[in-house]
């Protein structure tokens, strides 16, 4: 029989405080907008998983570090009249994307002279193509497939009007309207070494470090085989030297 001086047990067992879901920028969700919101960002990083392994040839795309909803991306073009061309371009989504008729915008910074680009601002017309964005149906990697398109086309329809200019012309004198695109790609490599301010697309010239290795990659990797980590290392600081040496005799 337990003694007068011993209790009962009484206190209930703690219970654990339901954790309420954050959104992305790790705040907690309060309400159904918020939960809707944060569904949207999911899909967002889903998309973005998907067109890492299925983003068009010669497309690349990397996102900001700033927002979910903005991207940077270049585009490698290899044949046709556009080819050799390097153009840079920004994705933005907008805050309801992922719903119906929320187009994605897609801005070159780069100078493109196509039937399909605004000249004054180097928006991509994306409405004509899709007039009504499917989120079922339509995603990142339907755009930049679309984006690529564009520069395959040979002829434009009257529905055709974020430049009629060009347009018209590639109509008119074919002749003329390629000249005005061979300037624009010529124009694209000289200016791929300029970089927008906070894009995560970019590119450095090589300093002479890197043009004195890559040569002597070439020469010397014959054999894979043969490559040993103590090799590669012996390589790179023999490039340095070269790289400086080739650096001191320009500044003198």
């Amino acid at each position: 029989m337990p003694s007068s001086s011993s209790k009962a047990d009484t206190t209930t067992p703690s219970r654990r405080t339901a954790r309420r879901p954050k959104s992305s920028r790790g705040t907690p969700i309060t309400s159904e907008s918020d939960r809707e919101q944060a569904l949207r960002d999911y899909k967002v990083t889903i998309e973005y998983k998907h067109l890492k392994q299925h983003s068009p040839s010669g497309v690349y795309v990397l996102p900001s570090l700033t927002s979910l909803r903005s991207f940077h991306g270049v585009i490698f073009l290899r044949r046709g009249l556009y080819s050799d061309a390097i153009f840079k371009f920004k994705i933005d989504l907008p805050h309801d994307y992922n719903e119906i008729n929320a187009w994605p915008r897609i801005i070159f910074s780069t100078d493109v002279y196509n039937p399909h680009v605004c000249p004054e601002t180097g928006e991509l017309d994306v409405r004509t193509a899709y007039p009504q964005w499917d989120p079922h149906r339509h995603y990142l990697v339907t755009v930049l497939t679309y984006l690529k398109k564009i520069f395959y086309m040979k002829s434009f329809g009257d529905d055709v009007v974020a430049n009629v200019e060009a347009r018209d012309l590639s109509r008119s004198d074919p002749a003329l309207y390629r000249k005005n695109v061979e300037k624009c790609v010529r124009e694209s490599l000289r200016s791929v070494y300029m970089n927008e301010p906070g894009c995560t697309v970019k590119f450095v010239e090589d300093n002479p470090s890197h043009s004195a290795l890559k040569a002597m990659m070439k020469e010397k990797f014959k054999d894979p085989a043969s490559i040993s980590r103590t090799f590669i290392l012996d390589l790179i600081k023999e490039a340095q030297a070269k790289g400086e040496e080739i650096s001191n005799g320009n500044s003198e």
